[in-house]
C-alpha cells in the first residue's frame, strides 16, 4: 500500500511594494495580511505606505475637514478618507480623499462595500509619494475619467488643482482672489492661499460663501430630483 500524504496549501505571500498583481491577486493577499496597511495597486503595481507624518497628517486633515463640510451642506454627493477604489483591472488606488455623485454619478459601491468606477474628484497628499501622485496614478485617474484631481505636495507647499478637458488634465488657476471653484460640484469653492498658509477659518469662509450660492442651491435640487426617480 502507498500512503499519499495530503497536498499542503502554499502560505499567501505578503504584499511587498514593488510587486507586479492582477487586482484580484492584490486583494486576495491584502485580505491575508494579517495586520493592516495602507496599500495601492496602481498599472499593476503594488505600493505599499511608509509610516504617516504630520506633513502628510496635517494637510490631509484640512482637506477632509473642507470636504466634509460641503458633503453636510449638500445632500446626493459623499465624501470618503482612504477608501479603496476599484478604477480598473489594474489600478486600485486608496485616495486621501474623495467625492463623489451618490446617484448617476460616474462610480458605484460593490456588494462588499468598495467603490467601484471613477469618484468625481479625488485628492491626493504628496508627501514622499509626489512622483507617484503626478505620475502613474495621475495617469490612471485620468484615463478611468476622474473629472478633478486636486494634488498638494506638502514639501513645496504646492497645490495643484487639475480639471479633465478633452481627455487631458489641465491646471486650474485660482482667480485674482486666490480662488478655485469645482466645475462639477457647484459651491465647492478652495481659497488656495489660505489653505497653503494654514489659514482654515479662511478657507472655510470661502467654501461657505460657495454653499450659499445660487448655483449651489440648483445643484442640490437637481440631486434632489434624481433622489425621486
Amino acid at each position: 500500500m502507498v500512503l499519499q500524504q495530503p497536498p499542503r496549501s502554499m502560505p499567501i505571500p505578503p504584499l511587498e511594494s514593488g510587486d507586479r498583481l492582477t487586482r484580484a491577486e492584490f486583494e486576495r493577499r491584502y485580505e491575508a495580511t494579517p495586520e493592516k496597511f495602507k496599500a495601492e495597486l496602481i498599472e499593476g503595481v503594488v505600493y505599499v505606505a511608509s509610516p504617516v507624518r504630520v506633513f502628510h497628517g496635517t494637510p490631509h486633515a484640512a482637506l477632509v475637514g473642507w470636504l466634509a463640510v460641503y458633503w453636510a451642506a449638500t445632500p446626493g454627493v459623499s465624501a470618503a478618507d482612504n477608501t479603496t477604489t476599484r478604477l480598473d483591472l489594474d489600478n486600485e488606488p486608496q485616495p486621501d480623499a474623495l467625492l463623489r455623485i451618490e446617484i448617476g454619478g460616474s462610480s458605484t459601491i460593490s456588494e462588499g462595500g468598495y467603490i467601484e468606477g471613477a469618484p468625481e474628484l479625488v485628492a491626493e497628499i504628496a508627501t514622499s509619494s509626489a512622483a507617484i501622485d503626478l505620475g502613474a496614478k495621475q495617469n490612471a485617474y485620468r484615463r478611468n475619467g476622474v473629472q478633478e484631481y486636486l494634488v498638494w505636495q506638502t514639501f513645496e507647499n504646492r497645490f495643484s488643482w487639475f480639471r479633465l478637458q478633452a481627455e487631458e488634465f489641465v491646471v486650474i488657476e485660482p482667480d485674482a482672489d486666490g480662488m478655485i471653484r469645482s466645475s462639477v460640484f457647484p459651491g465647492l469653492w478652495l481659497n488656495v492661499p489660505a489653505l497653503l498658509e494654514g489659514r482654515m477659518k479662511e478657507v472655510l469662509n470661502g467654501l461657505q460663501t460657495g454653499i450659499a450660492d445660487p448655483m449651489h442651491q440648483a445643484f442640490v435640487q437637481l440631486l434632489a430630483e434624481r433622489a425621486a426617480l
